[in-house]
């Protein structure tokens, strides 16, 4: 017994940031195309005249943060939304709250979400290429082994539950994050508790177009 506490620490260590993530399969054109000259008050039809979310590539992060704002996964999907589902697509940004001056970009086309923010991209539905949950990371760099940068990993599905879109841990845990509607708002209720505001933009802010660097950035070696 009194080996198991430090066996299991080893064994979490190695799963959040040692652990092989999936290959990248996202559409080589949009990671490297410039998703800031979008006018994101503009949304797509969705029409079901296209292509179907299952249709479509998964969205994962490059590494632990995409080096610029990337053109949306979803751009040609055009599949309805499910109705316990609420349209909450479009560019956001924090004005009340936790995080204010957060931006956050928000896809939806039939039963698959995927956001955009700062360095990562979350994209949980049917895909052609990957599983339903989002798994890739939270963007912050923790420690450096030589030039290599480890970040941890994460995975969550994101489920439609009265109009709220619940994040649950590694897709069946608890609910650590919920985003709804409130009047012409979107609400985000982060797993540490805070609660932001935010507002409809419609153009990425310049100092959004890259992401900040984040986490410890330690160097181990």
């Amino acid at each position: 017994m009194a080996a198991f506490v430090p066996c299991a620490l080893v064994l979490l260590v190695w799963l959040v940031f040692f652990s092989s993530r999936p290959p990248l399969t996202t559409d080589a054109a949009t990671l490297a195309g410039d998703g800031s000259t979008l006018d994101y008050c503009q949304l797509p039809d969705l029409n079901g005249q296209g292509k179907r979310a299952a249709d479509i590539a998964k969205g994962q992060t490059p590494g632990c943060a995409y080096t610029h704002f990337p053109l949306p996964i979803l751009a040609e999907c055009t599949e309805p939304l499910p109705a316990e589902a609420d349209d909450i697509r479009g560019l956001w940004r924090g004005v009340e709250g936790g995080y204010v001056g957060h931006v956050e970009r928000v896809e939806q086309c039939g039963s698959r979400t995927v956001i955009t923010a700062a360095g990562i991209i979350h994209d949980y539905g049917p895909n052609s290429t990957g599983g339903l949950n989002t798994n890739d990371t939270e963007g912050g760099v923790t420690f450096f082994i030589g030039d290599r940068e480890y970040c941890p990993r994460t995975s969550a599905s994101m489920i439609w539950r009265d109009k709220v879109l619940n994040f649950h841990a590694l897709g069946f845990g608890p609910v650590v994050v919920r985003r709804y509607m409130d009047g012409d708002q979107l609400i985000w209720e982060y797993a540490n508790g805070s609660t932001t505001r935010m507002d409809r933009i419609c153009q990425l802010p310049e100092a959004d177009k890259k992401p900040r660097p984040r986490g410890a950035r330690l160097k181990l070696f």
